[in-house]
């Protein structure tokens, strides 16, 4: 099992942060597109399913850890802390209508943990009960997760992003042309969704996205 600091140090080297959602891959196995994101050398995956059932998503976590740990990546799971420890991933998304941060962190210390903020009150109060990574958003309009706040937009995020303490990812409807412009703003962990699950080639798509980055971030 990874320490935490071991935990820390992948997320601070991802670049691309891809979400992966039953829902949005096209009919293909997530199994298969988690190994196709792996391939690419990608540090970090999440897995968001919100309709399986406990069982099935416990043995689709355990199928997924087996592809992250040959390629030594991090494997964050959105909500489920139960099937999270039992399956030992590396983290847990925490969304503000799920399980409570600090009391998550009782349960399982060790544990990797982001959450989901809108606004300053959320973002201040996830860094006071000690989130290890936060995600602002959304930052576009987007069809994958139903946000009352809306999208932000690039310039309430620059706003918020200057609140945050700790490693941070952005999301929201990011599709490969708004990368460079978020590298030049100073965006390092960008998370997407369809933009890769959705794709002909998932890991030629993620390489490329991954080159726009680093040629961005080397100019």
């Amino acid at each position: 099992m990874r320490t935490f600091a071991e935990r820390l140090d992948l997320f601070k080297s991802s670049d691309i942060y891809p979400v992966v959602s039953s829902e949005f891959c096209n009919g293909r196995s997530v199994c298969d597109i988690v190994a196709n994101i792996a391939s690419a050398g990608t540090k970090i995956i999440q897995l968001r399913e919100k309709n399986l059932s406990d069982c099935a998503m416990f043995e689709l976590v355990k199928k997924c850890k087996k592809i992250t740990d040959n390629y030594q990546m991090l494997l964050i799971i959105d909500d489920r802390l139960d099937i999270a420890m039992a399956a030992n991933a590396d983290g847990v998304h925490l969304g503000q209508e799920d399980f409570p941060l600090a009391e998550a962190k009782k349960l399982a210390p060790e544990l990797f943990f982001g959450v989901s903020t809108h606004n300053q009150e959320e973002i201040l109060k996830a860094l006071a009960d000690g989130c290890s990574y936060l995600n602002i958003g959304p930052m576009f309009p987007t069809q994958t997760k139903s946000v009352a706040c809306g999208a932000l937009g690039l310039e309430k995020i620059e706003e918020l992003k200057s609140l945050v303490t700790c490693p941070f990812s952005v999301m929201g409807g990011i599709k490969e042309h708004h990368l460079e412009m978020l590298c030049a703003k100073g965006f390092k962990h960008i998370a997407m969704v369809t933009e890769i699950t959705q794709a002909p080639d998932v890991t030629a798509k993620v390489k490329h996205l991954q080159q726009i980055m680093k040629g961005a971030y080397h100019e």
